[in-house]
């Protein structure tokens, strides 16, 4: 007869879906931490924001938001909305650009059409794990917005792998959306 040993015991993180993280939203758990997101089925704080931060991702919600007025566009800017990736994602990107402002809960990630995350900090997540799951989701246009090295990073074309288009557009340039004909930015004032 074999000697029946007791099993070790399996330690393992369980992912949130969607569902889990709103409805623990709802019922106040994170109300002590404030802005949170979740990716990958894990809860983030949402780290503070200081002055160059806030400065850029104000402004480039100004520019974004005038430049999609002025090509009488149905598309709108949104500043940190969280946006639905499922099954265990909903990022709240600095700008989401959508097709659906409107409406209860997460933005639709099938109505976005470009995310903007303005890092300095978060700079190498941004560029790696976020980036993967906005490919992943078929996000068709994402950039980066890197504070420290004035430049932004443009990324298009998602797939499974990531994103096979990137420029790096350096402040004082202008960036042209790849995905939103006629939309232009000035970044001389970032």
């Amino acid at each position: 007869m074999n000697e029946m040993l007791p099993l070790e015991p399996i330690t393992r993180p369980i992912g949130l879906r969607i569902e889990d993280y709103l409805l623990l939203d709802g019922a106040g758990t994170y109300e002590a931490v404030g802005k949170t997101e979740l990716i990958e089925g894990e809860v983030f704080a949402v780290n503070s924001e200081y002055r160059p931060h806030t400065r850029i991702k104000s402004r480039l919600h100004l520019l974004i938001a005038r430049g999609l007025e002025l090509l009488d566009s149905d598309l709108e800017a949104a500043i940190e909305g969280s946006v639905a990736m499922p099954p265990a994602n909903a990022p709240m990107p600095d700008i989401v650009v959508t097709s659906e402002i409107e409406g209860d809960g997460l933005i639709p990630v099938t109505s976005v059409r470009l995310i903007v995350e303005v890092a300095d900090a978060s700079l190498h997540g941004d560029l790696t794990r976020k980036a993967a799951i906005y490919a992943r989701h078929a996000v068709p246009e994402y950039w980066v917005v890197d504070v420290n090295g004035r430049v932004v990073q443009q990324l298009t074309a998602p797939g499974a792998d990531g994103y096979t288009g990137r420029r790096v557009i350096a402040f004082g340039s202008a960036i042209e959306s790849v995905t939103i004909p006629g939309l232009g930015i000035a970044t001389s004032t970032l």
